[in-house]
């Protein structure tokens, strides 16, 4: 890959481009910088779902990028499946081969298979992904494994948007076709009920006897920055078809099972740290008091300095997102540093765990998602 297209490493500036293409049209972009139409592979805008000339995109895209170089013109570098297609891909965008894009059965049939393997997933059957990607190719028109694996990739994407549940092993991989998403939503809105089991089945618990309480802390995800979609693009609103409140008691249920976790995850450290005179004081304060304080467990770091902890756990991934109460972020901020946020994931099947330390509102993107309703307005 020429050293001027590995520079290409924004997904904004590709975006632009794009936009910019539907703006102008295919004739007068092409026409404007000096190129010839693709003869192997578009990229799909995933705002409009337009197919773009891929090669034209990318020379474009690199002018966005540094507006002092310019846009690369068509000799600085070559198009086609060693350079322009890994390029798009490695940004998250989708290629399109001329003559092989997804019809809306293909898509179907796909969504099909995954919700299949989400269900035999969340039931602890076991399943091989090359079965379901071979059985899948079988009804497709010719589609590679790969172009198979993308697309479960991309249902993952669409999925994590919704905040629902994914298959871990296909990574969430975003800019998926309007026709996909579409067919996502479509098909969540029609199996609300068998959806709502499978959410169940993931919150179930393995019993205690079987959980480790000796994990490696790892760095928590990177904030990633995402294009705000139009205004006019309706927020899916799913309905409630399911037992939700015998959802919420395992979430509780959950939840405590975590806070456990963590005392004895607690506990482990302050033996490997050479201090086992702070086990005493120890105190789990969520089962001791309830909730409210700001923090579920109370530890240390040394005899004078505490370490309140707020525990969140998740079956999910590493990126799932969390609900934090203001109390929480507030509280936060008051103890500073001595404020820890333990997000316990995947803990169905071996539960692992980062931290975030300080005042959160600085570390996470907090989105408001409820109201205090009254009849008393406050006024300066």
């Amino acid at each position: 890959m020429p050293a001027e297209l590995s520079h290409l490493k924004s997904p904004l500036a590709v975006q632009a481009a794009l936009d910019e293409f539907v703006v102008l049209s295919r004739s007068t972009f092409l026409q404007r910088y000096g190129y010839g139409k693709s003869r192997d592979f578009l990229v799909r805008d995933p705002r409009s779902g337009s197919l773009c000339d891929s090669k034209a995109i990318v020379g474009v895209a690199y002018g966005h990028q540094f507006p002092e170089r310019g846009p690369l013109h068509p000799a600085d570098f070559s198009g086609g499946e060693m350079s322009v297609v890994p390029k798009l891909q490695s940004l998250g965008f989708e290629v399109i081969r001329i003559g092989e894009d997804w019809t809306s059965e293909e898509v179907d049939a796909a969504v099909a298979s995954y919700f299949e393997m989400l269900r035999l997933d969340a039931s602890g059957e076991k399943y091989k992904k090359t079965d379901f990607n071979a059985d899948l190719r079988m009804k497709l028109c010719g589609r590679s494994k790969g172009s198979v694996e993308l697309k479960h990739q991309n249902i993952s994407a669409v999925l994590q948007s919704m905040d629902l549940p994914y298959i871990p092993g296909y990574k969430p991989r975003g800019n998926s076709q309007l026709l996909l998403r579409k067919a996502v939503q479509s098909f969540v809105l029609a199996h609300a009920e068998s959806l709502g089991q499978i959410i169940d089945k993931l919150a179930d618990l393995k019993p205690s006897a079987e959980k480790t309480y000796k994990a490696i802390p790892i760095e928590p995800p990177p904030i990633e920055t995402v294009t705000q979609l139009a205004a006019t693009n309706a927020k899916l609103r799913l309905p409630r078809k399911c037992d939700f409140a015998a959802r919420d008691e395992a979430n509780r249920r959950l939840g405590r099972a975590g806070e456990q976790w963590a005392i004895a995850f607690e506990h482990r450290r302050l033996l490997d740290e050479g201090r086992p005179e702070l086990l005493q004081r120890l105190d789990w304060i969520s089962d001791r008091l309830g909730d409210g304080a700001g923090y579920d467990i109370l530890s240390f770091d040394t005899a004078d300095r505490p370490r309140y902890i707020e525990v969140k756990t998740t079956n999910g991934s590493y990126r799932s997102s969390f609900i934090v109460s203001r109390n929480e972020v507030e509280f936060s901020t008051e103890v500073g540093d001595e404020f820890f946020l333990y997000r316990v994931f995947q803990f169905r099947q071996e539960p692992s765990l980062y931290m975030l330390q300080g005042d959160i509102s600085k570390q996470l993107h907090l989105e408001p998602i409820d109201y205090r309703a009254s009849f008393r307005r406050i006024v300066g």
